[in-house]
């Protein structure tokens, strides 16, 4: 039997810090997707963590359907003072533990290179998933760059004063609402300027063209899959990838079950290998050299073939299976993201 290398994993999203009860992730857990110990066991050496605040919870009935499309309406939003409070938190949980030697808060690129190596502890970047926690006038923008924010999404699946997020649709185009507003495009100017990395996860298609009339930077869609694939809202379209590639920015292909099936099924019997299916496809489309992992770890149903993120070596078999050599694994697994966050964070 062959004997492969096993490159590092840069993985661009999880949600590990919002999860319910804020677990301790220097030990091994029972539950959930990741923690530090688990980490160590997949290979993963950085990551994206996410810091995320939940809407209120939705008023039963919400669902609907029409002519066959199941759509959920855009979650409520939430105040800046709620979720300024509550990212300032969950970001505290990440700086402690780099306080205490357990990880590498990413502040500059040479941060994420010298995690690349299998010695010392893993690197993440600091990522807040919805600007609510920014004030519509910026002021705290600067803040948390000093604290170490490093990746932004303006908006997750709901309204704010600055974009409008996709609403989960299935099936449906990713062409739902309005796109930036003008604090958006002032959020996203800022962004380049202090060198932080947009990320278009979440946005609609109309907020997704505006971002890219603007060229702050290489477009990243942290955690989305292909559309041809899985007709879901969430996911980007053949144009839409043709535009990340024109870019030089990446897709982190996501291993969330709803993004992946045709059916759209929240299905833990999910094949690995869709995975490995919307990855070959955005790089036949696009080129390997624009294709990442974005998990979604701890923050959706993912295979339980997969598992956790100690299942990442058999992530790396299915993607094999498919035709990606090593040189290309390496690139896919840490190197496309090395060189997008390293032109955001010039």
């Amino acid at each position: 039997m062959a004997t492969h290398f096993s490159p590092p994993v840069f993985d661009g999203h999880n949600d590990a810090l919002t999860r319910d009860g804020a677990p301790d992730l220097t030990r091994q857990l029972d539950d959930g997707h990741l923690d530090l110990p688990r980490m160590r066991e997949g290979g993963m050496r950085g990551g994206i963590f996410a810091v995320f605040t939940p809407s209120p919870e939705k008023r039963p009935g919400q669902v609907k359907f029409a002519r066959g499309v199941h759509a959920e309406p855009l979650a409520p939003p939430i105040s800046q003072e709620k979720a300024a409070a509550h990212a300032s938190a969950a970001a505290e949980r990440l700086l402690e533990l780099e306080r205490a030697g357990e990880l590498i808060v990413a502040r500059e690129i040479s941060d994420v290179d010298i995690a690349e190596t299998d010695s010392g502890p893993p690197v993440s970047v600091l990522h807040l998933e919805g600007a609510e926690a920014i004030d519509p006038d910026l002021e705290a923008l600067s803040e948390w760059y000093a604290k170490g924010l490093r990746s932004l999404g303006p908006v997750w699946s709901r309204a704010n004063d600055f974009a409008t997020g996709v609403q989960f649709a299935f099936p449906s185009s990713p062409d739902i609402g309005p796109g930036l507003t003008d604090r958006g495009e002032a959020l996203v100017r800022a962004c380049a300027e202090l060198g932080v990395l947009v990320d278009l996860s979440h946005l609609n298609e109309a907020g997704f063209w505006d971002v890219a009339r603007m060229e702050p930077g290489p477009l990243v869609a942290s955690h989305s899959g292909a559309h041809a694939l899985c007709a879901a809202s969430r996911n980007l379209t053949d144009a839409q990838l043709d535009a990340i590639g024109d870019s030089g920015g990446l897709v982190g292909i996501v291993f969330a079950t709803v993004f992946l099936r045709p059916d759209f099924a929240d299905d833990p019997d999910t094949p690995l290998a869709l995975i490995a299916e919307h990855a070959r496809y955005v790089a036949d489309r696009i080129g390997v050299e624009h294709v990442a992992l974005g998990s979604d770890f701890d923050g959706a149903t993912v295979p339980a073939e997969l598992g956790d993120v100690a299942g990442l070596p058999k992530l790396l078999e299915a993607l094999r299976d498919v035709g990606f050599n090593e040189e290309e694994l390496a690139a896919i697994c840490w190197h496309n993201w090395r060189r997008v966050l390293a032109v955001w964070w010039r």
